[in-house]
Parts: C-alpha cells; structure tokens; sequence
C-alpha cells in the first residue's frame, strides 16, 4: 500500500498599513482555495483606518491571527517582527508564504507556489520571467521597476530575474537562517535582501510567472524614499561580508 507524505501546514503572512477593505477581500479568497493545514497571519503598522479591527473581526470567522506593531516602520520590519514570532514558536509551519495585502497578487497562484516549494527552498513569484506581467502600470512605474531589477542584479550578481519581487514561499529553515536581526532593510528593500542572503547561502530558488495587478483601492506605498533606500543598500549588500 503507497504510503501518503502529510500534507505540510501553511501560513500565509500579509503585511498591512491602511489596507482594512482590501484584507477584508483577500482573507475569503485564499481560504476559498481550500487548502488543508492552511492559516493566516497579518502584521499590521498600526494602521489609523482600523485594518487591525477589520483583522480581528474576520479571525472570528477564519483562522487569521494579528501581529500590531506599536509604530509604522516600513515593510520589512514588520517582516521582521512577524517572522520572529512564527519562526521560533513552539510548531512552526512546514512554509511560509509571503504575499501583499492589496491585491495585486493573485492568491489562486498559491497551489502552483505549494508545488514549485517540493523541490526548492524559496519559490519566487517573478512579473519578469516569460509568462509574468503586470497590469494598470503606467510607463513611468514600469520602467523604474525595470531598471530597480537590472541594478540589483548587476550589482549582486545573483542569476534572479525579480530581485524585488514580494510574493514568495519559503521553507522556514531557509528564513531563519538568514538571521533576521542582521536584515538592514526598512522598505520594500527586505525583498532584494531576503533573495540575495538566500542564494549567496547556496539554497534553491525557483521563478515562476505571475500577473502583478495594480492595487484598485487604497494608496500605493511606493515612493522616491523606497527608490533611494533600495539604490544604497543594495550597494552595502554587495560590500558586507
């Protein structure tokens, strides 16, 4: 008789800032994909709209639990944060998934990620490999994003087409050995960082297509501050020992 591997238990990790209407639609669609062993946890900055209300309010329903940040520190420190708190409990889960709260990463693809994750040690959904785009991006956006994904690869050296790509799934031994408390990166630099650490470490990393879509409601974090955080740092990754 065949024996059956368990099925792995997955938690979908969303950080939010202002995002209580989109997290309100985004928690019933991945649970709509029932997958087994399947939970969720949000990170919120302390967000004035009441996304962590909102979150509170829809863990009654599904099982969704809530990290609050006392302050609004960036992206990648309430990765930080969040990460520290379910890599080291008592039961960890077999992966993690990172995706945005917005929207624009289409929680379907999660099955494909859960597949790729058999025989790899980070999936990363890429908008720049053949078969990824991006939706409602005007020329400006998109040549920036470009370019962002040139320069970090030329720097670093890494063989990655979506160096600042945010839609992931992780074996959870492969975060925690990056040591979380040496990451640098406040913004959205955490994803270049994160990628890199993981593959000057030697883990396998796997690109798969998706379709990024332009967030429909709330405001888009992106701004001249992230573009020159990520322009040093990524010259710091590549100088550190």
């Amino acid at each position: 008789m065949a024996s059956h591997m368990p099925m792995p238990s997955v938690i979908v990790l969303v950080p939010t800032y202002n995002e209580r209407e989109n997290i309100k639609l985004l928690v019933p669609k991945i649970f709509a994909l029932g997958i087994p062993h399947l939970t969720m946890a949000v990170v919120d900055d302390n967000s004035p709209d009441g996304t962590g209300e909102a979150v509170r309010e829809i863990g009654r329903s599904y099982p969704v639990e809530l990290f609050t940040k006392s302050s609004k520190e960036g992206l990648g420190k309430a990765y930080v944060f969040a990460l520290k708190k379910i890599l080291y409990r008592n039961r960890p889960p077999d992966l993690i998934i990172q995706m945005d709260a917005d929207l624009s990463h289409d929680p379907a693809m999660i099955p494909r990620f859960l597949s790729e994750i058999e025989s790899c040690d980070l999936v990363l959904g890429s908008r720049y490999v053949p078969g990824g785009r991006i939706e409602n991006w005007d020329t400006v956006r998109r040549f920036v994003s470009k370019m962002g994904n040139h320069y970090a690869r030329a720097v670093l050296g890494a063989p990655i087409v979506d160096m600042t790509g945010g839609y992931k799934c992780w074996r959870p031994a492969a975060l925690a050995s990056l040591d979380l408390d040496s990451l640098s990166s406040s913004g959205y630099n955490f994803q270049i960082e994160t990628t890199y650490k993981a593959w000057r470490r030697g883990y396998r990393i796997v690109e798969i297509p998706i379709t990024f879509t332009e967030r429909r409601t709330g405001v888009s974090k992106f701004n001249i501050g992230i573009m020159l955080e990520s322009f040093f740092k990524v010259l710091m990754l590549r100088f550190k020992k």
